[in-house]
């Protein structure tokens, strides 16, 4: 009985010492879905905005990279840039879309939206020391909006008593441009339109 008993103890402890040394496969790459979601928290930290599934990441990611490059009025690249060249260039980038150059010209191709209803990809404009508007930004979530600053490239808060002080309206460009679309004649019914700005 004791060998039995003894015969049993052995193999029961074999199986446990196979069953630590082990080695548990892990896969070489993370999913695609699980590296998205890296990639939502990441910026999330940084942008100080909950990022959700339907989130724009093409948007997160320009702001991301355009985050530090220094302020130059009348600049449009890396080396230097204004805030509407910041925000034309992103309506470019990301929601390909040629909007104007200056903040005042922006403001006149938008839809106005209060500040509580402002959604991601909007645009906030301000006027700032001025009697017009001087200054423009693209709303992220959560009261914070990327911009050009004279600090160059950065997120700000709206609730930042400077920003709330000069905030002015916020503007819905998208929303805009698709009634300016269906506005439009169709290109197809031999009607002739000419431009005249």
């Amino acid at each position: 009985m004791k060998k039995i008993t003894l015969g049993i103890a052995l193999f029961f402890s074999v199986l446990t010492a196979q069953a630590q040394t082990k080695v548990v496969a892990q896969p070489a790459d993370k999913a695609p879905d699980e590296q998205e979601s890296l990639a939502k928290d990441y910026l999330s930290q940084i942008m100080g905005v909950a990022l959700s599934a339907t989130s724009n990441m093409k948007l997160f990611h320009f702001v991301y990279d355009w985050i530090g490059t220094p302020y130059r009025f009348g600049g449009s690249s890396k080396h230097g840039i204004d805030c509407s060249a910041f925000t034309k260039e992103l309506y470019s980038d990301v929601f390909n879309l040629d909007i104007r150059r200056n903040s005042r010209d922006i403001f006149s191709m938008v839809s106005p939206v209060s500040k509580d209803e402002l959604k991601e990809g909007d645009l906030v404009f301000f006027k700032i020391h001025s009697r017009r508007i001087s200054h423009v930004g693209i709303y992220l979530g959560n009261n914070r909006f990327a911009h050009a600053s004279s600090r160059g490239v950065a997120i700000s808060s709206l609730d930042d008593a400077y920003y709330s002080r000069y905030f002015y309206k916020g503007g819905r460009l998208l929303s805009a441009f698709k009634s300016q679309l269906d506005n439009l004649p169709d290109p197809g019914n031999g009607s002739n339109t000419s431009d005249n700005n």
